[in-house]
């Protein structure tokens, strides 16, 4: 009887165990970009351990790597392929065109307070807009100011004159346009390639790509303006039917680590990411030249591009959204959160 008393315990407290194991549910996050990118090392990670420990370890989330171009990731999330995922907006053109709101040169200010303001004003003006249907929005945020990579030194804009400068598409396809660029599509993960074979002359990205990109053994200067010539809006995203097959406590934990949590804690990944490209940059002998507001490059910068935004308000305005009133929305919000959360 002792025996059997101990077996039946026993087999008790496995069957607890399996059942708690087979309980767990595992959100699957695709991504494109590499293990070492800011969404990868931080971002990801750390958002998964919150629905961890706020779940008791009943949700966990894995980053999988190798599903495709980033522009099928909604896709692929859509088709229930995988259960998240996050991307880029300018690689789909004419399907997000709202929160390139946030893209349009003069905002001023770094990733954080930038992700912080996308978030408040698509809540404030295009919550109930269609572009996100069929998914689960979760957070929406920017990488660090958009500078230029080259293998030539930009003094004034005509040296950018028929240049080949690689675009990831969104508001950059404008400012090609204004620099009289020849302008080569393709994702950012390619870069370092065209640039060691001359495929092209430069790109238009942030600074963490000069480490995490490995940019700084391809190229040879590095132009860094006030604020930046533009930002790059993503956002993440998750199949609303897994979403809908959680538990409602669960659910509510999700959604309590995203939306503007989830968008100012990416802000801040980039950005911390910038300092340590700039430091790689530097490390690695690029000539980094770091323009001061005042210098008669950033003055014929501003002049050309000053009507860049007018494009996409246009845009907007003609399904029925108010771009310009969203716009000044977007940069009051960024310049005071910028001024509260100064360092």
């Amino acid at each position: 009887m002792k025996f059997k008393h101990i077996f039946s315990v026993t087999a008790a407290l496995l069957s607890v165990a399996v059942a708690t194991s087979s309980s767990a549910e595992t959100i699957r996050v695709a991504s494109w970009l590499p293990p070492t990118n800011p969404m990868n090392a931080v971002v990801i990670p750390q958002w998964g351990n919150a629905i961890s420990k706020a779940t008791n370890g009943r949700i966990k989330v894995e980053i999988v790597y190798g599903l495709g171009h980033p522009k099928t990731m909604w896709n692929l999330v859509e088709d229930g392929i995988v259960d998240a995922s996050y991307s880029y907006h300018g690689y789909v053109p004419g399907r997000f065109e709202l929160p390139q709101v946030v893209e349009q040169p003069g905002l001023g200010v770094n990733a954080e307070a930038a992700s912080y303001a996308l978030w408040k004003t698509y809540e404030k003006f295009f919550v109930k807009s269609k572009e996100f249907a069929g998914l689960k929005l979760l957070g929406l945020f920017t990488h660090g100011p958009g500078q230029i990579h080259s293998n030539f030194p930009v003094n004034n804009i005509k040296d950018l004159e028929n240049k080949k400068i690689r675009i990831g598409g969104g508001v950059q396809t404008i400012l090609a346009e204004k620099f009289h660029v020849t302008p080569v599509g393709a994702p950012a993960t390619k870069v370092y390639e065209m640039m060691q074979q001359g495929v092209i002359d430069g790109a238009f990205l942030p600074v963490v790509e000069q480490k995490v990109l490995r940019l700084s053994e391809v190229t040879k200067d590095l132009t860094v303006f006030p604020g930046g010539l533009y930002m790059g809006s993503f956002s993440m995203f998750m199949n609303p039917d897994v979403f809908a097959d959680l538990d409602k406590k669960d659910q509510a934990i999700i959604n309590k680590v995203s939306g503007e949590s989830l968008s100012v804690l990416a802000g801040k990944a980039w950005d911390a990411g910038d300092l340590a490209g700039l430091k790689s940059a530097r490390d690695s002998g690029v000539k980094v030249n770091i323009l001061k507001a005042d210098s008669s490059l950033v003055k014929e910068m501003d002049k050309t591009i000053a009507d860049v935004s007018d494009t996409w308000v246009k845009t907007v305005d003609k399904d029925g959204y108010d771009g310009e009133a969203a716009l000044s929305y977007l940069k009051k919000t960024a310049t005071k959160y910028a001024a509260e959360h100064k360092e």
